[in-house]
């Protein structure tokens, strides 16, 4: 299970990225490791519902590489105060 840097996961973009549908196959059995994932890698965010609201392929690769919790709270900074009050 290789925990990829922001590096890393942004060199796995192809050219083309597909968004999978929800009625499609998934290309490989994805559960097994997802539940092989350390919970430190999660950085306290609760995954355990099993839920995966979007998938993203490569039109060009069909491997796994690693992983990376996409945290676009932190990405974005929306959890820091931006309203400029002192």
């Amino acid at each position: 299970m290789s925990l990829l840097s922001e590096a890393e996961f942004q060199a796995t973009f192809g050219p083309q990225m597909i968004r999978t549908g929800p009625d499609d196959v998934p290309p490989f059995d994805f559960w097994p490791y997802f539940d092989a994932i350390p919970q430190a890698d999660f950085e306290n965010v609760d995954c355990t519902a099993g839920q995966v609201e979007c998938a993203y392929r490569d039109s060009e690769a069909s491997a796994v590489v690693g992983h990376r919790l996409l945290n676009l709270r932190r990405e974005y900074r929306l959890d820091e105060d931006t309203s400029g009050a002192v």
